[in-house]
């Protein structure tokens, strides 16, 4: 028996999709539920090779989320400079990165302990 998704897995599910729309690279998604301090259930991270195309995966993020499930950002950050996206939907935030400021904070990093899934060209894969 196939176990329905959580409103939270379909809204991860949705910003993937998104994501690779625009061809959003290296996509992951963090599972944070389990770890004692996390600040939400899920990130998700991908970058752009320029603004430009950080700001289209932002605005790809938002248009769908909002046409397929009727949700708003709650916050956003980055939208100017378009180095660094961060949309916030409470339980999901997303970042967006261009390639260079993407190394440099290395966030799949610093939140290895959560369960890594990388999501690419539609062939998912677990590692940490």
């Amino acid at each position: 028996m196939k176990k329905k998704k959580s409103d939270t897995e379909v809204l991860v599910d949705t910003i993937i999709e998104a994501l690779h729309k625009i061809k959003g690279k290296d996509i992951c998604s963090i599972n944070l539920s389990k770890l004692p301090d996390s600040v939400c259930e899920y990130f998700i991270i991908c970058h752009g090779d320029s603004g430009i195309q950080v700001q289209s995966l932002s605005d790809s993020v938002l248009e769908t989320v909002k046409q397929e499930l009727g949700e708003n950002v709650w916050h956003k950050e980055g939208v100017d400079n378009a180095q660094w996206i961060l949309l916030d939907y409470s339980n999901v935030v997303v970042h967006i990165f261009e390639t260079e400021s993407r190394k440099f904070y290395n966030l799949e990093g610093l939140w290895a302990d959560g369960e890594i899934v990388w999501h690419n060209d539609d062939k998912t894969s677990e590692g940490k």
